[in-house]
């Protein structure tokens, strides 16, 4: 068995042992090598269960936790997703493979670009990347039928639920300091939404505004 086949189970394993069990999900997370997100000699931890430095001061999360809140999200290949935070792009290369359509928000045009490139070059038609504050979502593409954030807000911010259709589905992490972080599923439905706490988590604010870098 070759290096690089061996680690891929191993990979695999440690998301089952997570609790990751939709195949789906586990198969979009085999098909997306990690190391194509991350640069130098970050590249070789790619197979590691851990978040890493990425460009920015942002970070890939692990791929343990990117798996749990993609199998939360619960997509369908009809789909359209939100992505709040593209960061190395990771999380909208593994939805791209689950939905119809994946379009992902960053405040960091850097980030974006460097997404937008490795998008690219894996033949990722379906995603489309904006530099934009993405606390207030996406207005001109909503209805959303999935929105993952993947920076915490102290609570789901108000223009997020308003862009996700009845019976569509958001995953976020809530709280804002590093202890206390949260990772919620909310549900909507025709009267109002359902809230779910799923697990704790850690993940980087969600801060307003837009960069020029």
């Amino acid at each position: 068995m070759t290096d690089r086949a061996e680690q891929q189970m191993r990979f695999l394993y440690t998301l089952r042992s997570r609790g990751v069990t939709d195949p789906r999900v586990l198969e979009a997370m085999e098909r997306v090598d990690r190391g194509l997100f991350l640069k130098g000699i970050f590249a070789d931890r790619a197979y590691e269960d851990v978040p890493l430095p990425i460009a920015c001061g942002q970070t890939i999360s692990q791929p343990s936790v990117v798996a749990l809140m993609t199998q939360a999200l619960d997509v369908t290949p009809r789909d359209k997703v939100l992505e709040v935070g593209t960061g190395s792009g990771y999380q909208a290369a593994i939805l791209s493979q689950l939905a119809r359509r994946v379009y992902t928000v960053d405040r960091h045009r850097r980030l974006v670009r460097e997404a937008e490139s490795v998008f690219r070059e894996l033949d990722l038609a379906n995603i489309t990347a904006f530099a934009a504050d993405g606390s207030f979502g996406l207005p001109d593409q909503a209805p959303f039928d999935r929105i993952l954030v993947t920076a915490a807000a102290e609570d789901p911010p108000g223009p997020l639920l308003a862009q996700l259709r009845v019976g569509g589905i958001m995953v976020l992490p809530v709280g804002q300091s590093d202890a206390v972080q949260s990772l919620i599923k909310v549900t909507r439905s025709e009267t109002g939404f359902d809230y779910e706490e799923l697990r704790p988590v850690r993940f980087v604010p969600l801060v307003e505004g837009l960069v020029q870098d």
